[in-house]
């Protein structure tokens, strides 16, 4: 079977598209998002109206917050951006399950003591708390049966102060799957009947650590986010990821078969708004994301941060482009084409950011094209307009 590559115009926004989108979401195109955190939520909860397709590879690096004390407790992967975009993710309607909804995500009160709290969450375990009563079986026995697995688990001294629900579940169903995390996520987005497809690029307890121009190391996402700690004084100069955040020591990993064929088999993917380091390229560092992403001929676009990223100190929008690729060739190779790793960016020169025309020269001549169109409100310049955002993405499938 011979292979043809087809062109064509593209309107930006094509309002056709989108409302044949709108019509029959189930069959939506597969736009792929590299991304962790919660910059992307908002957009998400727009998107599943259009598409119940689209594919989000999700960083499992954080060591901050909740996620921090789950996984110095148990040695897993991240969670906590995982449910937060499952949660964004999921039918929100009567049809969704709006009861599972509520209790995944519930936290746990951050000022009660810890008897209270962990009475609370027996309860929750014992189906006596008004929380899971709601809930039907045979989705009631499920649920409690893994915060009893939790709670059995659970170390002596573990901290429960705002601890999620969501995360505790997630944690106990990693434990009882002998340490793998898709079949949980399957289980998940079933509970919660999530309008899209989930996982963390790789399914390992793995930390971020970069090198700093001024030749210092910071190891742990948490310091490296300006978020929880004072922002980096100088820029990052290389990123990449260590095994423990007690020795240093670099490490590698590689994405599985399975990661490798949703990432070809994307319609679009998309490098969206988020932490530039922690969020975007820590999911590009697994060996075989860029070979994945250059062999998949379809467009590539590049949206980048509104505002001011603590992360990109020092860096341009320029900069961060070329950046990107330079992460992406890592694996892909010093030698592959640009158009192959990236082809459009996103920006909003009336209402959020722009690019002087000699940087506009350069990227012209790498092959890569600025789509300028409206994604900025002017009521909220600091943020990308969801919906604005989801409609430009869908134009371009």
């Amino acid at each position: 079977m011979k292979k043809i590559t087809v062109s064509r115009a593209v309107t930006v926004p094509d309002i056709l598209r989108i409302r044949r989108y709108e019509k029959i979401p189930e069959f939506g195109p597969k736009i792929l998002f590299f991304s962790g955190g919660t910059a992307l939520n908002d957009t998400c909860r727009v998107l599943k109206k259009f598409t119940h397709n689209s594919i989000h590879i999700i960083t499992p690096f954080d060591s901050g917050g909740s996620s921090a004390v789950l996984r110095d407790a148990f040695n897993i992967p991240a969670i906590g951006d995982l449910r937060s975009r499952l949660m964004s993710l999921a039918d929100d309607t009567m049809s969704g399950h709006p009861e599972i909804f509520e209790l995944f995500a519930y936290r746990l009160s951050k000022s009660a003591k810890r008897k209270n709290l962990l009475d609370q969450l027996k309860n929750i375990a014992d189906g006596k708390d008004p929380l899971i009563v709601a809930i039907k079986n045979p989705m009631r026995k499920l649920i409690r049966n893994h915060l009893s697995l939790f709670l059995e688990k659970m170390p002596q001294k573990f901290d429960l102060k705002g601890a999620s629900i969501g995360n505790l579940i997630l944690a106990a169903g990693y434990l009882n799957n002998k340490h793998q995390i898709d079949p949980v996520i399957f289980l998940f987005s079933k509970l919660i009947n999530v309008l899209g497809h989930v996982s963390l690029v790789v399914d390992e307890s793995l930390h971020l650590a970069v090198k700093l121009e001024n030749g210092k190391s910071v190891y742990g996402q948490n310091l490296i986010t300006g978020k929880e700690t004072s922002p980096l004084k100088s820029p990052i100069n290389d990123l990449y990821l260590i095994k423990d955040l007690k020795n240093n020591k670099p490490t590698t990993t590689h994405i599985s078969s399975k990661k490798r064929k949703s990432i070809i088999s994307a319609e679009l993917i998309c490098f969206p708004p988020g932490s530039f380091y922690s969020s975007i390229a820590a999911n590009l560092l697994p060996a075989g994301v860029g070979q994945a992403v250059a062999i998949n001929p379809c467009p590539k676009v590049y949206i980048p941060n509104l505002g001011t990223d603590p992360e990109s100190i020092g860096m341009d929008l320029e900069q961060s482009i070329f950046k990107l690729l330079e992460i992406l060739r890592r694996d892909a190779g010093n030698d592959c084409p640009t158009n192959k790793l990236l082809n459009y960016v996103f920006i909003d020169s009336r209402n959020g950011i722009n690019i002087d025309n000699s940087h506009k020269r350069k990227l012209r001549k790498e092959g890569v094209s600025l789509i300028d169109t409206r994604l900025v409100t002017k009521s909220n310049q600091m943020h990308y307009d969801p919906q604005l955002l989801v409609m430009s993405l869908l134009s371009l499938t």
